[in-house]
């Protein structure tokens, strides 16, 4: 009678499937790699090539209803935990199967590649890329999976929707990774290397997919660059990066699905849509800023607001600094219980934090007209 498998039994189990996963990934894209030619590689194409390799159809298979069916009933939070655990395992694995490419030799070669075709494209690079490339499309399949799994709505045909994913995906805002508290999940001997990693990182929209690409490539070039880079440095290297970005995945769109959420529930409560737009309007533009989280709640109320009660207000949209006037006449003209647009102004003021002397003022005196309106 056979022993009963026990818990390291279980973990070897998962860690070979695990594994042959990872090589049948790298396997795929070993093909993709083959029909790169050497300026491909050195322009950044390859990343144009391997963005629509990498979304085309999986956006077509992984929606909503697809995670639904393989976590029903687990709460977003936890199914996102785990989709960033499991691609920090793949990358780690990864990692260890191809370190073998990071040689000096390597480093040589990326800054001599000419305008070679596919067949003379040097056999250690091509191994590299296959790394570079394995670990591009993890995490940006993670980042896409997050944003779905918080419900932030997002169009890949949209230059702006996929811009957001792939600076999400790549951290790529001003090193902003290195400074948050998300790296505090990286070993202390290991953050020198992480920050050295993520050190300018800033891109421009306009700079466009090819720059993206000579971008991550330059960026992983600074596994070579370390001296002696073995298996346990690759490991520790694509483990931690593919970890960082699925926590500022995290961070980004579960914030974003707070933001879709307040506006949401205004929506859904107002009684006076129209108006709630002039007075979410002033109190975001008592300040002298916007902020992010104050962009996005307007731009997300205006659309629910028209989608769900057919308002489109032309007049607003038209309006370069809001005139209070405009607002008071419009609170004086409303009829009914005001306390939803009063509701909304609380929590307009609230979505980015604390509540400024200017959007409080604003409040006070919104809520002194619906008093003696009454």
């Amino acid at each position: 009678m056979a022993e009963a498998p026990t818990d390291t039994d279980d973990a070897l189990t998962e860690d070979g499937a695990d594994r042959r996963a990872v090589e049948e990934e790298q396997a795929e894209i070993r093909e993709f790699i083959k029909g790169l030619s050497a300026d491909d590689i050195k322009s950044g194409n390859w990343f144009t090539h391997l963005s629509a390799h990498a979304l085309n159809s999986y956006t077509e298979k992984v929606d909503w209803q697809y995670f639904q069916s393989r976590y029903e009933g687990v709460p977003a939070d936890a199914v996102v935990d785990q989709r960033i655990k499991m691609a920090a395992r793949y990358a780690a694995l990864e990692g260890g199967l191809s370190a073998g490419a990071y040689t000096a030799a390597v480093a040589a070669t990326l800054g001599s590649l000419g305008g070679a075709s596919p067949a003379t494209v040097p056999a250690a690079v091509a191994t590299m890329m296959v790394d570079v490339a394995f670990i591009t499309r993890l995490q940006l399949r993670l980042a896409y999976d997050i944003s779905v799994l918080y419900r932030v709505p997002l169009d890949l045909s949209d230059p702006d929707d996929m811009w957001k994913l792939i600076r999400v995906a790549f951290t790529i805002k001003s090193g902003e990774v290195v400074r948050g508290p998300v790296v505090k999940a990286v070993p202390a001997l290991v953050r020198p290397v992480i920050k050295r990693f993520y050190s300018k990182a800033v891109l421009t929209a306009a700079k466009g997919l090819p720059f993206v690409g000579k971008f991550l490539l330059q960026r992983n070039v600074i596994k070579i660059g370390i001296p002696v880079v073995g298996v346990p440095l690759a490991v520790v290297l694509n483990r931690y990066t593919t970890l960082l970005a699925g926590r500022h995945a995290q961070v980004v769109f579960r914030n974003e699905a707070r933001v879709i959420e307040v506006a949401e529930n205004l929506s859904r409560s107002s009684r006076h849509p129209q108006l709630m737009l002039w007075v979410a309007w002033l109190v975001i533009r008592a300040n002298r800023g916007i902020s992010d989280d104050e962009s996005l709640l307007m731009r997300h109320l205006v659309r629910l607001v028209r989608e769900q009660h057919q308002v489109v207000d032309e007049q607003l949209a038209q309006v370069v600094d809001v005139d209070p006037v405009e607002v008071w006449r419009r609170v004086e003209a409303a009829s009914g219980d005001l306390s939803d647009i009063l509701d909304a102004a609380d929590r307009v003021a609230e979505v980015d934090g604390d509540v400024s002397p200017r959007e409080k003022a604003v409040i006070a005196e919104l809520r002194d007209r619906c008093r003696h309106r009454v």
